[in-house]
């Protein structure tokens, strides 16, 4: 399906945007969503990159850091790890940091008297979020933190409220929003491309396959919603600006023999009404690989998001209407690089992030209520 030609060339201007963040060393990328208030391209010569410290060397903190090795607005400059003799010093030497910037979780409040750290990436197990959020914090610096921002929307408060009261800005990773298929969708949207939305279809997914530290409840403080289903459920937030009022949902676990599922659910699927109207359909699961994506059904078309939250390769088309759309990102635009150069900016500018401790905070409020609904309390 051909893209019409406003939507091609809205489409290329952020995609313009994205890459020029992944390039250019004198800003960090806005998308041209953002409001005006947000984070704008600084003018000038190159200025010294922001400095992070990435505080737990799993997985996602790996992507991360290889996304900060290709900036030149972003750095990695510290490492926090349990394992300072064997990850701490690989990690180290990748990537250009000083032995004597790698610290313990024990040493993670001498971080204030390092001057090269401006902000600390939370890259931990969903239940450490809170602790080294406002520990971070208290040292000093600016928080970037993985999503789910916590495990109760209690502890959202407590991280929101420890960061205004260090004077700090915090950022959730809802890496979605800075994404430009992503903007691309809610512009559409917004702008009535397909009409009054009328109801959302959204999973996502993984076959975890053995027992690791999200299926238990002591460091994940939930099962798969906390972890996937949450971004269908954002995106649907952030497109309607609504927050969901009634919720259904139902939990299964079919492997009941293994024991990878003794503490939370395999599958969880569930629905949200908006005050609007709209409604939202989900599902998210541990037990297969689900590919992500969303629908948006308008009263004059639909749109389709998948590969919607892979690292690259977003896909956007139109499933029906007078407007065909068929576009793709680039793969050559990393979301964790936009990510951690928009934040950057934002520290260097003053400027409060989209993705504040408050979108994580109602996140929280909404899987509270859907688990609730399920019969299965995160607390």
């Amino acid at each position: 399906m051909p893209i019409s030609p406003f939507d091609r060339r809205e489409f290329l201007r952020l995609s313009a945007l994205a890459v020029a963040a992944a390039q250019t060393p004198a800003f960090a990328q806005t998308p041209s969503s953002a409001p005006s208030d947000a984070a704008q391209p600084a003018a000038g010569p190159p200025v010294k990159p922001i400095g992070y410290a990435a505080v737990g060397l799993g997985t996602i903190s790996g992507i991360f850091m290889r996304a900060c090795a290709k900036s030149q607005t972003a750095k990695i400059t510290a490492l926090v790890t349990g394992h300072p003799d064997t990850k701490g010093k690989r990690f180290a030497e990748m990537y250009g940091i000083p032995e004597t910037s790698i610290y313990t979780y024990e040493q993670y409040e001498k971080l204030r008297d390092n001057k090269d750290v401006d902000a600390v990436y939370i890259g931990m197990p969903n239940s450490m979020h809170k602790e080294y959020t406002i520990r971070g914090a208290q040292a000093g610096k600016h928080v970037l933190c993985e999503k789910p921002m916590a495990i109760s929307s209690a502890e959202c408060r407590q991280m929101t409220d420890a960061c205004r009261a260090a004077g700090r800005k915090l950022m959730i990773a809802y890496r979605v929003h800075y994404e430009p298929t992503h903007i691309q969708a809610r512009q559409m949207i917004q702008s009535g491309a397909i009409g009054k939305v009328q109801a959302f279809e959204g999973a996502f997914g993984f076959n975890a396959g053995s027992k690791q530290w999200r299926q238990t409840k002591q460091y994940s403080g939930g099962g798969s919603l906390l972890d996937v289903g949450i971004y269908p459920l954002n995106e649907s937030r952030w497109i309607t600006g609504e927050e969901p009022v009634n919720f259904t949902a139902i939990a299964s676990t079919r492997d009941t023999a293994s024991g990878i599922f003794s503490e939370i659910e395999e599958t969880l699927a569930f629905a949200v009404k908006f005050p609007s109207g709209i409604v939202g359909s989900y599902n998210c699961t541990y037990g297969a690989d689900m590919p992500g994506y969303l629908r948006i059904h308008g009263d004059r078309g639909s749109l389709e998001i998948t590969h919607a939250y892979d690292y690259s390769g977003v896909h956007l088309a139109s499933l029906g209407g007078r407007n065909p759309v068929d576009i793709t990102t680039p793969r050559t635009v990393d979301h964790f690089q936009i990510e951690a150069e928009y934040f950057a900016n934002c520290i260097r500018t003053g400027t409060d992030p989209l993705t504040g401790g408050e979108e994580g905070f109602k996140d929280l409020l909404a899987m509270e209520a859907i688990y609730k609904a399920a019969g299965t309390p995160m607390a």
